[in-house]
């Protein structure tokens, strides 16, 4: 199979998400951080925001049941100041008001005020929140200056759930905090937020010398997740929610349809307009063997015309190889769909590799969880 035919037949040709990094600024430092120049401010320019909206218009379009998710990502998005972000997403106003595009923030909440909430809403935001539990699973959280951000960033939710502004959130779990799922469990239900996502420690960035979690800690984790999950419906646990997607899928005789699921390209664009596709995390990497995964730049290209040739580039083609032996390889793929190229990367070096440590404590270990309780059941 050709190049580009095989290409197609992965990833998808319209992307669902786009990322943008306002700045490259983070008011954190948190430990466990793979962006290599968070203390630098390089705030992006209004002429790259205008470029990036025209590019999402090309292919933004009303045929399809969702608008294109506009994630506004990397360092702290809100450090950028309210007049500016205001004026970045200005161009984007058209698309949004005709139902052609949403936006989204992922922040640690620590500059959330009640202004910050009444913008939020004005631009019908969906937010998530980095916190990584209580404040004794929390303490990778630190400021620059290392002091814990944990009050800050719970008195930045409280704001949220004062001004009715609803939020999902994620927490990393590291091998520190993997021993206690249902205390972190049990921490986010009672914060209010209504999906959580479980991010297992990864080794990628300038992230590479910490202790991640195992996959036995990663296995007794997803089972007590599951678990508590069970007893708790108030709060959507993401990988288990998908994994529940799967299943039913599967057992409704939609597996050919969850077979069929492309992958979203994701292009990542920097606050100086640089694109690299299929994994965020490796925006800002320098590696002149991959050309530092450039795409383009959206002042000199629409990224439409760099998802036309991103099959040209040696990391997709090597991505693309490694996602053929995942398939052929791998009993897990089915669900997994072999994606997350930065961690292929990150942790062997190249992309047309195979497993990953994420593959087996976040995937993985998930379904054999599940496998294990049902075989508890069935035992009891």
């Amino acid at each position: 199979m050709q190049t580009l035919d095989r290409y197609r037949s992965r990833i998808a040709r319209r992307p669902k998400v786009v990322v943008a990094q306002p700045d490259g600024f983070c008011n954190l430092k948190c430990t466990y951080c793979y962006l290599p120049d968070r203390d630098r401010r390089t705030p992006m320019p209004i002429e790259v925001a205008h470029a990036v909206a025209r590019s999402v218009a090309e292919f933004a379009d009303t045929t399809s049941a969702t608008p294109v998710e506009i994630v506004w990502h990397a360092g702290e998005p809100l450090a950028i100041g309210r007049r500016r972000f205001a004026e970045l997403l200005a161009p984007f106003e058209p698309l949004r008001q005709a139902g052609l595009v949403e936006h989204s923030v992922q922040t640690n909440a620590v500059l959330i005020t009640p202004a910050w909430c009444d913008f939020l809403t004005d631009y019908g935001f969906r937010v998530g929140v980095s916190i990584d539990g209580p404040a004794a699973l929390n303490h990778q959280r630190v400021d620059w200056a290392g002091r814990p951000a944990f009050d800050r960033i719970t008195k930045g939710i409280g704001y949220l759930r004062e001004c009715g502004v609803g939020f999902s959130a994620i927490a990393v779990v590291s091998a520190e905090s993997i021993g206690d799922p249902e205390g972190l469990l049990d921490f986010m239900a009672h914060l209010g937020c209504h999906t959580v996502g479980l991010n297992m420690e990864e080794l990628e960035g300038v992230n590479t010398d910490r202790t991640v979690p195992t996959v036995g800690q990663a296995r007794e984790f997803w089972r007590r997740a599951i678990a508590w999950s069970r007893r708790h419906r108030g709060l959507t646990i993401r990988e288990v929610d998908r994994l529940g997607s799967y299943l039913q899928a599967a057992r409704a005789g939609g597996g050919a349809a969850w077979d069929e699921l492309l992958i979203d390209p994701i292009p990542t664009v920097s606050s100086a307009g640089d694109v690299v596709l299929l994994s965020p995390e490796l925006a800002g990497i320098s590696d002149p063997a991959y050309e530092d995964f450039r795409a383009g730049n959206v002042m000199e290209l629409s990224i439409g015309s760099m998802l036309d040739r991103a099959h040209e580039l040696r990391y997709v083609r090597e991505f693309l190889t490694g996602l053929d032996e995942c398939e052929a390889t791998c009993q897990f793929f089915g669900f997994c769909r072999g994606a997350q190229a930065g961690n292929r990367y990150f942790e062997n070096g190249r992309l047309d590799t195979t497993e990953t440590n994420y593959c087996r404590v976040s995937r993985q270990a998930l379904i054999t969880a599940l496998s294990d309780t049902v075989r508890e059941e069935q035992a009891a």
